[in-house]
């Protein structure tokens, strides 16, 4: 413990290095949840509103169905409150365990929407899905640092066990709705016909 003008330093003063109540790392994080939080509840209220040029829930559910996620309503709101919510929580430094892989498991199953396509973003591929993923959850593992309303509130919703909960339910729900969903597309539909993944697409 280091002390110093502003208050107590839980960390070990490094030779050559000054010790500030929050370091560099505190500032790259609170930076690093405001970036990722933001664009997720910007594509999150997208989906529930409407906004940023966004399709509501209506559009975003007949997106939904067409890529095989069913019911299109209801798959389009859990990935709205999923983004939305999970960003806003991140970009506070609230719940931080459950916020990031909430997020997390939004974009893999938008990852897999996009797999198809290969990696890169200009030809429709995963990696804005898998780099916004990415980010939610490994701050779901590191935490939000001390510039975040977990520390004010004493991490009651930031503890250790939570972490490999919220992450490992997250990704169970997950496999089970994309599973779902590629069994959707390669089983005939109604009609006798296989669903065409290049079409869908096309949007």
């Amino acid at each position: 413990m280091v002390n110093t003008r502003e208050g107590i330093c839980p960390c070990r003063p490094v030779p050559g290095v000054a010790v500030s109540a929050f370091n560099r790392h505190d500032l790259g994080l609170l930076l690093l949840r405001l970036g990722a939080g933001g664009v997720l509840m910007a594509h999150g209220t997208q989906k529930l509103f409407g906004w940023f040029g966004g399709h509501g829930i209506e559009g975003t559910g007949q997106f939904m169905e067409s890529v095989g996620y069913k019911p299109g309503k209801a798959s389009a709101t859990a990935a709205g409150l999923a983004e939305t919510g999970g960003g806003a929580l991140l970009a506070l430094g609230l719940a931080t365990p459950a916020a990031g892989a909430a997020a997390a498991g939004a974009m893999a199953g938008a990852a897999a929407v996009h797999a198809p396509n290969g990696f890169f973003n200009q030809e429709g591929g995963y990696e804005h899905a898998a780099i916004l993923g990415l980010t939610a959850a490994s701050l779901a593992i590191t935490g939000p640092g001390r510039l975040s309303l977990d520390h004010a509130l004493g991490h009651v919703l930031d503890r250790g066990w939570m972490v490999p909960t919220a992450l490992g339910v997250t990704a169970a729900a997950t496999a089970l709705v994309v599973g779902a969903r590629n069994r959707r597309l390669d089983r005939p539909d109604k009609d006798g016909e296989l669903a065409d993944q290049e079409a869908l697409f096309e949007e």
